[in-house]
């Protein structure tokens, strides 16, 4: 019971940081718009009936039943057709899709809205418009990673040594127990034990693991390691040994299945949790945006892996994409897991600060019906524009957005399809974290 409890309290406290997710996306989107004079009749949270609203202004803000996304409305979003007025409904299935577009965005003009219409704004406060709310989110993953970084820290492998490896076995090879004929391990031929503190290799101050890491990879053959053992430091002389060890990228990140060549001392280097500095802060959060684009570009290739999660009792990955539901389940693990509770407060907080920064980088997409769609509409429309007066040709005045919502409705078709693709794995193969 009292487990159950626990994953109700996490699925509830991350629906309410989504829920503050999205309301302070549609914020900047909203504050925005009215800055620049655009009238705003809704600003709703979630989708479907409405639970509750209030109209304050010219706004009814409110909270809909289904918490999985958000909107507000902007009189306006189209331009009207080329005779001026919103043109008759055509056979055509791909004008008709048009013209409901640019229907909607008319259908509540009051006397009066002539001058607070969207499409009428320069485009460059069309963009500060829509980019106000992916940019919100932004904000939002910053300052709780940097918050989560300086304030708690992260899992991390330092210098002191958590266990001597009896031999040497190569890292590409699946066993972790010694055979006869394997030589002994560099480390514990030294004698290095377990609890000592690498403070300097070769006479060169360590004091992280990144450090010590590449001193070792980089010799083969004799070296001098200094130690903090029961508050004294002593030196001990290893010779390393040349073994197959897992590569490393750029980042100094481990590549999976890839070995190399190194030095080899063979000790398992103890994790503390540990808070960053600032440089490292930024660092780290640069490296989860790099990561972040690198996710969303590789998204069509997760699809088969997910299709067998889904539908053929195949593996979830580790980096498997995860939708609402699948975090939210997330985040009743995280209340499940015997850690402290400060633990669990920072990687529910991280969660969300993932969760935030998905949200920026998907919507940047420039694809209607996202705000990058729009965002890539309005920089079209200053470019042509420009070129004509550069040209002195005729201003060929707004461009018309609403010609690409038969394209819009495909690209939201098939993020519908994937959603639900999402959806159906997090509910019978979800990715679990213990």
């Amino acid at each position: 019971m009292t487990t159950i409890l626990l994953s109700v309290l996490g699925i509830v406290i991350f629906a309410f940081g989504l829920l503050f997710s999205i309301a302070w996306h549609e914020l900047g989107h909203l504050s925005t718009a009215k800055l620049f004079g655009i009238r705003v009749p809704q600003y709703m949270v979630g989708f479907g009936p409405t639970i509750w609203s209030r109209k304050k202004g010219d706004t009814e803000y409110g909270v809909k039943a289904i918490p999985a996304g958000g909107y507000i409305r902007m009189i306006g979003m189209f331009p009207p057709g080329p005779d001026g007025k919103i043109e008759a409904r055509s056979s055509s299935p791909f004008r008709s899709m048009i013209e409901d577009a640019r229907s909607a965005a008319f259908e509540e003009l009051q006397p009066g809205d002539e001058s607070r219409l969207f499409y009428t704004r320069k485009p460059w406060k069309r963009v500060i418009v829509m980019f106000a709310g992916p940019f919100m989110n932004l904000i939002l993953a910053v300052v709780i990673f940097m918050g989560v970084a300086m304030g708690f820290g992260f899992q991390t492998q330092t210098t002191k040594v958590a266990g001597v490896q009896d031999c040497v076995i190569s890292q590409s090879e699946n066993r972790d127990t010694c055979k006869k004929g394997d030589a002994v391990s560099p480390a514990k031929a030294a004698g290095l034990r377990t609890g000592d503190r690498i403070i300097a290799f070769d006479g060169a101050a360590v004091t992280n693991w990144s450090q010590l890491s590449d001193h070792i990879r980089n010799t083969i053959g004799k070296a001098t390691i200094t130690v903090e053992r029961d508050g004294k430091q002593l030196e001990l002389h290893p010779v390393l040994a040349k073994n197959m060890v897992v590569k490393k990228d750029s980042n100094g990140d481990a590549v999976a299945d890839q070995y190399v060549p190194a030095g080899y001392l063979g000790f398992a280097a103890s994790t503390e949790i540990q808070a960053l500095s600032f440089g490292d802060s930024v660092s780290r959060m640069g490296d989860m945006i790099s990561n972040g684009v690198d996710s969303i570009i590789a998204l069509p290739t997760k699809i088969p892996d997910l299709w067998d999660a889904a539908f053929d009792g195949g593996q979830r990955k580790a980096d498997s994409p995860v939708g609402v539901v699948g975090a939210a389940r997330i985040g009743g693990e995280v209340m499940n897991l015997d850690v402290p509770a400060e633990n669990q407060v920072a990687m529910m907080l991280f969660l969300l600060a993932g969760f935030n920064l998905s949200l920026f980088l998907f919507n940047m997409l420039p694809l209607l019906p996202l705000d990058g769609g729009h965002i890539a509409g309005a920089l079209w429309e200053s470019l042509r524009r420009n070129l004509a007066r550069i040209t002195k040709r005729p201003d060929p005045g707004p461009f018309d957005v609403a010609k690409l919502m038969p394209v819009a409705y495909v690209v939201a078709g098939i993020f519908i399809c994937f959603t639900v693709l999402v959806l159906v794995a997090d509910i019978v193969n979800p990715v679990k974290i213990t």
